[in-house]
């Protein structure tokens, strides 16, 4: 028997349950047509980030982007052809989201075919912007806000989610090859690039790691600090995102940064447990 096809929401719904990410469990709070929007948006997000997390030939990678590059065209011209495009299309008008936002996503995506390293902290936070801030930016649109500091909330907090994945994901990193720990801060703290690559865990790793979670946090307090009260109820789904996120780098600290060898993860139990408790705060 023939399975029944998708609709493009639940195409986009099956693409966010099955990841299992932290994110999931925040939309679980929102009303439903924010829900349908921000389930969009993220899978929108796994779909160009799966083109360079499994497609192990460069020039067919970059092929796929530049597609959906002409997709998000498409999107805002009202005739997309891919499930995420014809989910994203009635939405990207209904919420503000631009379409230049969406394509500098995918320009953050074609960043990991093009490099592999990064020698300072700039670089990677153009990365960060691109990945994850923007991120942001479009959610925070999605949720509803009336306070323009809001887009900095919202930006920070994206890069404060992304700097948490790096540190988180070190290891698995290095294992395809990927350093994103700048040079300039291996440099400082004595950590070679061989040490990540072979997970050779130092002294000097360990005090490496705790600088990155510093500024995680940094980024963390100053999108908070940068929230009007007046948005906070609207933006509830990105606190509970953070108090997720934020566990998970506790976790790590508390593990003692171990992450070369192990990726640090809650149970999906304790993520919810994580999110009604902030959602009950307000």
């Amino acid at each position: 028997m023939k399975e029944p096809t998708l609709t493009p929401d639940q195409y986009c719904q099956e693409k966010a349950s099955k990841s299992g990410s932290s994110f999931y469990y925040s939309f679980l709070f929102l009303p439903p047509p924010k829900r349908q929007a921000i389930t969009a948006l993220y899978a929108f997000c796994r779909e160009v980030d799966d083109v360079v997390d499994e497609c192990h030939d460069a020039a067919v990678a970059h092929a796929k982007l530049a597609w959906w590059r002409n997709e998000v065209t498409s999107i805002y011209a009202g005739s997309p052809e891919h499930p995420v495009g014809q989910a994203l299309a009635p939405l990207v008008k209904e919420f503000g989201l631009p379409a230049a936002e969406l394509e500098e996503i995918i320009a953050g995506m074609e960043m990991d075919l093009q490099q592999n390293r990064y020698a300072d902290f700039d670089q990677l936070q153009l990365y960060c912007h691109r990945v994850a801030g923007v991120v942001g930016l479009l959610s925070a649109k999605i949720f509803g806000y009336r306070d323009a500091r809001t887009e900095n909330y919202a930006h920070d907090l994206g890069l404060a989610f992304q700097l948490t994945n790096i540190i988180r994901d070190v290891g698995e990193d290095a294992r395809r090859n990927r350093i994103y720990l700048p040079r300039d801060e291996l440099q400082q703290f004595g950590v070679s690039e061989a040490d990540i690559l072979h997970g050779r865990e130092t002294e000097n790793f360990t005090r490496l790691m705790a600088f990155q979670a510093e500024r995680a946090r940094r980024y963390y307090d100053q999108a908070f600090a940068a929230l009007p009260a007046a948005d906070r109820k609207d933006q509830i789904t990105g606190l509970i995102m953070a108090a997720i996120y934020r566990t998970v780098l506790d976790e790590i600290e508390r593990d003692g940064y171990h992450v070369l060898d192990r990726r640090t993860s809650l149970t999906p139990v304790r993520k919810l447990w994580i999110a009604v408790k902030t959602w009950l705060r307000g």
